[in-house]
Parts: C-alpha cells; structure tokens; sequence
C-alpha cells in the first residue's frame, strides 16, 4: 500500500504554480533557440512546433487538472497522481522517468545560463588585460562557469529551500516580462527590409523538422513544473488546474508573437546562427543576455526544486530496493519537511550533466523522458473516462478524446524525434 505523506499543512497558493510554470515556459530555449527553430523550419514550421507540442501539453495539463481534482493530492505532483491513479508498479517506473527529466533539466538551464554569462566574461578579461593568464582562463572556460552556477545553486537550495526559490521566482519572473517587452518594441536588425520578409522559406541545408522539434519541446515541459509543489499548497485541488492551465495558455499566446516578431525582424540566417539574435532586435540589447539569464536561473530554480520532492515522493512509497535508501531520500527537514537529502542527489546528478551534457543532446533526452512521462498521465485519463469507477468525480473534467490524442501523439513523437533514444528510454523503464 501507499504510504501518504506525513507533512505540515501546505503554506503556497496558486501565484507559485503559475510563476514557477510560466518560467520554465518562457525559459532559456525561448531566448536561446527559438530563433534557431524559425529559421531553420520557417515561421509556418514554428508554429507548427508550437501547435503540435502543445496538443502533447494541453490534454496533459488538462487531464492534470481532472485527476488533481478528483482526489487529494499530496508531495510528489506527478508521480502521486500517476502512482495513485495506476498503482506503485507503473507509477514507480513513471515516477523515475520524471525524476531524472528533472533533475537533467536542472544541467540544461544551468548550461544556457553559462551561455548568456560569457558575453560578460568576455568583456571582462578585455577589459582588464591586467588580470593573470591562468585567471582569465578560468573565467573563460564554459565548463568551470558551469560547475561555480551549479554550486551556488546547490548552497541555496540546501540552505534555503522552496522559501527563497518562491521569492526569487517573483523577481526574475519580473525581468523576464521586461526582456520580452523590449524585444517586441525593438526596430529589425541592420539592413533587414519588410521586403525580405518570408513566412514560408527556411535555411539552406535546414535542420529536420522533428530533430528542432526535439531541441525545442522541453520549453512546453515547463507547465508541470508547478506541479512539484503539490505538496507544499494550501489547496492543491484549486491551485493546480488554474495555475497549470493559466500558464499553458500565456506560453502559447507569447511564443506565437515572439516566433512573428523574429521572422519581421531578421534575416533566416541569422535566426539561425546567431543563438543571442533577439539582443540586436530589442530596444536595449543587453536586457536580452539578462533576460536569459535570468529565465535559465528561474528554470533552474523550478526544477530544482520540484525534482527532490518527486524523489522524496518515491523514497515514501519504498519503490527503491535498499530501505536505507527509501528512508534516507523520504527524509525531510523536521520544521518544514524540505527534501534535503533528495536536493543532494539532484544536485549532484545535475552537477555530472552540466560537466559533459551538450545542451542540445540533452535537450532531445529531457524530451524523451517528458514524453513518456505525459503520455502515461493522458493514458490515465482517457482509460478513467471508461473504467466506471463510481469514485471518479473531478470537479474539471476533460474530454477522452482529447486525452487519447495527448497519449497517442506522445509515443509517436518520440519515435519520430529519435528512434534510438526512444527505444533507449523504453528500455531504461523497462528495466526498472
């Protein structure tokens, strides 16, 4: 049987779901390589990403907001709804799935940060020749930027937990909007007339469709970051639909305007190449690198903070062989039940990706594992809508097609961005 969650009462309501959702949503891939998406698929294919990521996220967030109001939800977000919907079985092997997705997320923002800190580090080793060789090394190598993020990262959370995450989302969640303001109110890049403008032609030598579609879907993945904190709400049963779904379609609306603002703007080639494009379209072009700085360091924020308590979630329920282990990841700080030990795991499981991930390899890996991930919770409930369970009474209810359409296309997207990785995938959980 399930073990529920010995816990304090929860102390947030529905503005943390939200800003930790809509962070992730428009996060580094946002600022870093969307203009990568446009141009290599074009304006018509970026919308089409768009579209069909969020026929995967919208019948998700949906079938979320049905199961998260049909029963209580305690720690755990995901996995708990999957566990208590479909049993510890497949929930356990759903449950490890998601909690690597998260923790591997936390590499990629920490990674994309280090992308939008080096314009900095640049400028200042040019600006102090005077600074020894070894130092100006140091500061200009990627990977050494990366662990130092990661670091400090790691120090917050174990010192600080969800409290400081929350207040922080506020803040940077502020820039963020800032940054998108002044990309939409910026001029196109030098020499770019309206004449040129194409909302059909792509790149020469084009990137494949599913491959960008692989690269860029994580950025949809971020409407269940909120759901980590199911644990830690005052009502989750509110929260989570309005939060979840609020952010869903705030990340369609803004992510179809920036993908029109980029193709009116600049060259497709630039698009491509130029992963900081939207620093020479905005009004103030330095706001850009702060602003994906400040996205990367908000998603970084969401999933590490959401990914221990979906490993704490799992040590409650004895899914691990070793019982030290189950106790040792289940154990909570005594005031506030924040999953210490779990944040250690992550943040050294995190720590290994940002020393050999490539963003975008990871980036396809993320995906993988948010496919599986997604489909099993819209599995759920479309067979719900059959199972004639007189105990099933969700105060929001879906639709079962639109559920089976979000569990179909998930398998078939994955097989389609990479077979190798979905076979790869299937096996893992397989094996577990």
């Amino acid at each position: 049987m399930p073990i529920e969650i010995n816990k304090p009462k929860g102390k947030f309501g529905t503005t943390p779901v939200f800003m930790a959702s809509i962070s992730t949503i428009l996060g580094a891939i946002l600022f870093l390589r969307f203009g990568y998406a446009v141009g290599n698929v074009g304006f018509i294919g970026a919308l089409g990403i768009i579209l069909l990521g969020h026929l995967v996220t919208v019948p998700t967030a949906m079938a979320i907001a049905e199961i998260a109001t049909n029963r209580k939800v305690e720690g755990g977000g995901a996995y708990y709804i999957i566990s208590r919907s479909f049993g510890l079985n497949i929930g356990a092997t759903i449950g490890i799935a998601l909690y690597l997705s998260q923790a591997i997320s936390v590499s990629f923002y920490v990674i994309a940060f280090v992308e939008a800190f080096y314009p900095f580090a640049i400028f200042l080793v040019d600006s102090y020749p005077l600074i020894p060789q070894f130092v100006a090394d140091i500061i200009l190598d990627k990977r050494v930027i990366g662990i130092i993020s990661m670091g400090i990262l790691t120090l917050l959370m174990l010192t600080k937990g969800a409290n400081i995450g929350i207040k922080a989302l506020y803040g940077i969640v502020a820039i963020l909007f800032v940054s998108l303001i002044f990309f939409f109110v910026g001029s196109p890049v030098d020499g770019y007339q309206f004449a040129q403008v194409s909302f059909v032609d792509t790149v020469t030598n084009s990137e494949n469709f599913f491959l960008v579609f692989a690269i860029i879907f994580p950025a949809f993945t971020g409407m269940a970051a909120g759901l980590g904190f199911s644990g830690d709400l005052k009502n989750p049963k509110s929260s989570i639909p309005r939060g979840t779904i609020w952010a869903t379609v705030v990340g369609i609306i803004i992510y179809v305007l920036v993908a029109f603002k980029l193709v009116l703007s600049a060259p497709l080639d630039g698009l491509a190449t130029d992963q900081l494009i939207m620093s020479k379209i905005a009004i103030w072009g330095p706001i850009i690198p702060i602003g994906l700085a400040c996205a990367s360091i908000s998603s970084a924020l969401g999933s590490i903070m959401v990914a221990p308590r979906t490993l704490q979630a799992l040590g409650f329920d004895n899914i691990f062989p070793l019982k030290k282990l189950n106790r040792w990841t289940a154990k909570g700080r005594d005031n506030d039940n924040e999953p210490i030990n779990s944040s250690v795991i992550t943040c050294i499981l995190a720590l290994f990706f940002v020393v050999i991930g490539d963003i975008n390899m990871v980036a396809q890996v993320i995906a993988m594992f948010f496919m599986i991930t997604y489909g099993a919770i819209c599995a759920i409930s479309f067979l719900e809508h059959f199972s004639g369970d007189p105990s099933y009474r969700p105060a929001f209810k879906s639709r079962w097609y639109i559920s089976l359409i979000g569990a179909i296309l998930s398998i078939w997207l994955m097989f389609k961005m990479k077979t190798s990785f979905a076979i790869l995938s299937i096996v893992i959980l397989t094996f577990f």
